[in-house]
């Protein structure tokens, strides 16, 4: 051990916070049992080692210290109340006959943080839950913070999290990892809602911007763990997928806010280190002939983040994906977005009629970048009442700030 400053104790603290509270937590909630009850200890640790680290000095293996001090003091507060409650006696007895338990080795704690993952990722979840529980307990995101980035209030998002909590305790979801005949199946429910959060990031459904660099950044972060921790030829092809997503970040907005579609934005602002990496590690996923819709997704944005402008992309290539995508994930807006692509490989009426026939099928009737795909092959085709009414349908059906001022610029384009 050695002596340091009260100031020095005060910043080595925050910085594990930052960098290991994940990690605490997450061992600490298979020790204990129980979510609350493991936060609480974990910051009960801290406090302690603020206590008493200036005076005894810093254990040489800090992140062991403090998950063996949550405990003892999670055991001290069960043996408190065990004098009121006589199943706090029963839990506080079983945490003690436990107390030789704690991990040392950090093999174990990672394995604890893919426990974490799986658990508040559980299918049995409501899928807004998955999200606000993966950002608050994997994550370490406030309930502020998640509030605001999903336009709901702390309120409204401390009460997902409570439930999501007793479900997981009174229904006795387990805290493990699938076994190997369940992964895909269950990893299927980690990725998708690592891919939300990514999205919601990525194009926020509602408010004055387009993006939101925090959610993004924390879904990539999501990924990566993800990718160390289990390398599934689909995990690692998310994750390529969203650096590429990403890469353009710097190019969709003007300086002042304003939306810039792909076919306008300066590519020499798109971050070429994320498309390298993106690129290799979509490289890696497609070697393994087991990969699924993102990989597929992640080879579409590939293809996009090496051209060198709209018109010298591929575009027969992009269809031949998306025929492969729609056999796999045959979904409305999968099939909306191979219609756009086949009308830039052939002409905006042949997208017209394809866009058309997803339109038909009722299921995007309230997805406005239906109506503006297809007011865009309108304009195009000089369709300007058809190109008017369907960007209108649009607008209605935005409420992204920067979306409504693109849309209402493009109807009043129209002659």
């Amino acid at each position: 051990m050695s002596e340091r400053s009260t100031e020095q104790i005060r910043e080595l603290l925050d910085s594990l916070y930052r960098v290991d509270s994940g990690r605490i937590l997450a061992t600490l909630i298979r020790l204990l049992g129980d979510f609350d009850l493991a936060e609480e200890a974990m910051h009960e640790a801290f406090a302690v080692a603020l206590d008493t680290w200036p005076q005894a000095g810093v254990p040489d293996k800090p992140r062991p210290w403090l998950i063996s001090t949550a405990r003892f003091k999670a055991i001290d507060g069960m043996r408190r109340r065990a004098r009121f409650d006589g199943a706090q006696k029963d839990l506080a007895l079983y945490l003690e006959a436990r107390i030789n338990e704690a991990p040392h080795e950090d093999e174990e704690i990672e394995d604890d943080r893919l426990r974490l993952i799986f658990t508040c990722c559980h299918p049995s979840l409501a899928p807004e839950a998955r999200v606000a529980l993966t950002l608050r307990e994997v994550c370490g995101l406030t309930t502020e913070e998640i509030a605001k980035a999903f336009l709901t209030t702390p309120r409204t998002l401390a009460q997902r999290i409570v439930r999501a909590k007793a479900k997981i305790r009174e229904t006795a979801i387990p805290y493990e990892v699938p076994t190997p005949q369940e992964l895909p199946e269950r990893l299927g429910a980690v990725l998708q809602v690592i891919y939300l959060v990514f999205n919601e990031g990525y194009s926020a459904a509602a408010g004055a911007q387009v993006t939101r660099a925090e959610l993004t950044g924390e879904a990539i972060r999501l990924g990566r763990l993800l990718t160390d921790l289990q390398p599934e030829p689909e995990v690692i092809g998310l994750l390529s997928l969203m650096l590429l997503q990403e890469s353009r970040h710097a190019a969709r907005t003007s300086p002042t806010g304003e939306l810039i579609l792909l076919e306008n934005q300066d590519r020499s602002l798109w971050n070429r280190e994320q498309i390298a990496e993106g690129v290799a590690l979509l490289e890696k996923a497609l070697k393994s002939r087991r990969f699924g819709a993102y990989t597929l997704q992640a080879a579409i944005a590939a293809v996009h983040a090496e051209a060198e402008s709209v018109t010298a992309t591929d575009w027969r290539q992009i269809v031949a994906i998306y025929d492969q995508l729609v056999r796999i994930q045959p979904s409305p807006v999968v099939h909306l977005n191979r219609a756009v692509a086949i009308a830039m490989r052939d002409g905006p009426e042949v997208g017209l009629t394809h866009i058309d026939a997803v339109l038909e099928h009722g299921e995007l009737a309230n997805y406005y970048l239906a109506h503006s795909a297809r007011a865009d092959m309108c304009r195009r085709l000089g369709r300007t009442a058809e190109a008017r009414s369907s960007y209108e349908k649009a607008l209605a059906l935005t409420q992204q700030e920067p979306e409504r001022q693109f849309l209402q610029e493009r109807i009043r384009q129209l002659k």
